[in-house]
């Protein structure tokens, strides 16, 4: 498992509050790149190939789903309000870690009702995120609020990253995103001493779970020429599912989702590619949701843009899974990209 990967799975960072992930994102191109921010947090690490190049974003969101403290009970229970899109039936019983404006962490449980005294009709409903609560394991609102726990404060899963049975398979939180965050830092690691006749931004962006909205501005601070939107996209390969889209079978190249329609010869460029380099990919698509793709294409007079996603389990739930074999072919496909990218072929590609 990329250590990268790794470290970046285990930092808690919601829309809004990505500093955990911002900071190391810096730390780890600081010296590798120029970085820059724009004015919502977004981080744009910056490496000229050719000063006159074609302005190549490659860009992963740094925030996950997870919960806002909305209120704290006269018993010291935690009310919350969603970060991103959860369904209620993924919630009961799961841990959290609550994050303090200055820090501190407390670890909290979402609290269940026993099936002992759950009528028949409550059994078949899905509980409503409004009626659920984060326990502390405290007794009253006063020794909660003593903690420094306030509204505004953020939580998000607890959960240890991990290999599984056949340790190819990867389990983590935050795998939405940061896998696309990581994979950006990958990109330009590769690129050291690589001749590339472009500029190379690696960002990481903020928002995107609430409605895409840091790609949007930091597109605006690039100006990018080529967009590459690095995610996640659902796997099917489970029972009951189609099997269209498969773990370990390649990155997804996303034709179509409901932030874009994915520009036609970019894609057929890097299907080529893959099949010249013979990297295996998949074709995927999207009815519902949407990725930083959806506003790189649209930023200035418009840019080319495509998604390249990895195949994962389970997806805004507490916990999801991909294979170690496609992240390493996104690496491949995205550091082979950058490299050819020059002018003539970003115009053959535009127009």
């Amino acid at each position: 498992m990329s250590e990268i990967l790794r470290d970046l799975t285990m930092l808690n960072a919601i829309p809004a509050n990505e500093k955990q992930v911002r900071d190391y994102f810096f730390a780890q191109v600081k010296d590798l790149a120029t970085v820059s921010y724009d004015n919502l947090g977004s981080i744009i690490a910056t490496k000229v190939g050719k000063k006159d190049g074609p302005h190549i974003m490659v860009a992963g969101h740094m925030d996950e789903i997870g919960f806002i403290i909305s209120e704290i009970t006269k018993d010291g229970y935690l009310k919350f309000i969603p970060a991103g899109g959860w369904w209620g039936h993924v919630l009961l019983s799961q841990q959290f870690t609550i994050t303090t404006m200055t820090g501190t962490t407390y670890h909290a449980v979402v609290g269940s009702k026993p099936p002992h005294i759950l009528s028949a009709e409550e059994k078949l409903k899905v509980v409503e995120l409004k009626d659920m609560y984060f326990d502390i394991g405290v007794a009253s609102k006063e020794e909660c609020e003593a903690t420094g726990i306030r509204p505004g404060d953020m939580a998000t899963p607890s959960i240890e990253t991990r290999h599984l049975t056949n340790p190819k398979y990867i389990l983590a939180k935050a795998l939405d995103n940061r896998i696309g965050v990581a994979l950006a830092i990958e990109v330009l690691r590769n690129l050291q001493g690589q001749k590339h006749e472009n500029i190379y931004y690696g960002v990481g962006t903020v928002q995107e779970e609430v409605s895409l909205r840091g790609a949007g501005t930091a597109a605006y601070k690039v100006v990018p020429d080529i967009g590459i939107a690095l995610d996640v996209t659902i796997a099917t390969d489970y029972p009951g599912g189609s099997g269209d889209v498969k773990m370990g079978k390649g990155p997804a190249l996303m034709f179509y989702d409901a932030s874009m329609v994915g520009h036609v010869a970019l894609r057929e460029y890097v299907i080529a590619l893959c099949d010249e380099l013979q990297i295996p990919y998949q074709l995927s698509y999207l009815l519902q949701g949407g990725t930083d793709a959806g506003k790189m294409h649209l930023s200035h007079s418009g840019c080319p843009s495509i998604a390249i996603c990895l195949p994962s389990r389970y997806i805004h739930s507490h916990t999801s899974i991909i294979h170690e074999d496609d992240y390493e072919n996104a690496v491949k496909i995205v550091t082979e990209l950058v490299k050819r990218l020059d002018r003539k072929t970003v115009d053959q590609i535009t127009y």
